[in-house]
């Protein structure tokens, strides 16, 4: 139509000298064409921290270790010795550190997945996945956390006694660990909330 001018979708539409707006535009709410809006953003924000959180998870306990001199008895003899209490003496600490290792791996490829589809929504089996993750980091979030409270409060009917009287420092830096892990996998649920939501 003569005496009409048009552009694109989000900008101002003049028509016989009128300003109006085209739908999607003047809110400045929608994400440009290829580009993030504001559920990519948030999706790709969120990997990111599931991805630091599970690897300082892993790296944190896979390192945690303790050596202190403890006094063995002999007979009458009482004898020093050096003792050390490492992560990898005990399955479910490596189990708890081979499962935030796997998250954290997962975390990466699903942001790079989520950058080079423009942070859209995610595919099914990519849903999927975080489900299981979360599934992997509560099974070795309470593994990890029985071996600590044994740890801790011991057992008197097994007569299994505590070592976080002995070696404290171990024993904190393991509980760092847990946080750390427990706070991944508190982020991985709203990864899955986050791509269910149907305002996504």
């Amino acid at each position: 139509m003569a005496g009409e001018t048009q552009y694109y979708v989000g900008g101002p539409v003049l028509v016989e000298g009128k300003d109006h707006r085209t739908m999607g535009g003047g809110g400045g709410g929608g994400a440009p064409a290829g580009g993030f809006g504001r559920g990519g953003m948030a999706t790709m924000a969120l990997r990111a921290l599931a991805m630091v959180l599970t690897l300082a998870a892993a790296v944190t306990l896979g390192l945690d270790k303790q050596t202190k001199m403890v006094t063995v008895n002999v007979g009458t003899i009482g004898l020093s010795t050096p003792v050390t209490a490492k992560s990898t003496y005990l399955s479910a600490f490596k189990y708890f550190v081979v499962a935030n290792a796997i998250a954290a791996i997962f975390a990466a490829f699903s942001l790079v997945f989520s950058i080079a589809n423009s942070g859209k929504k995610v595919s099914g089996l990519v849903a999927a996945c975080n489900i299981i993750i979360v599934a992997l980091l509560y099974s070795a979030i309470g593994a990890a956390g029985a071996i600590g409270l044994i740890g801790l409060e011991g057992n008197d009917h097994l007569k299994w006694h505590k070592v976080c009287n002995v070696f404290d420092k171990f024993c904190d830096v393991g509980l760092v660990a847990l946080i750390l892990s427990f706070l991944g996998s508190i982020t991985y649920v709203l990864l899955i909330f986050h791509s269910i939501s149907p305002l996504h």
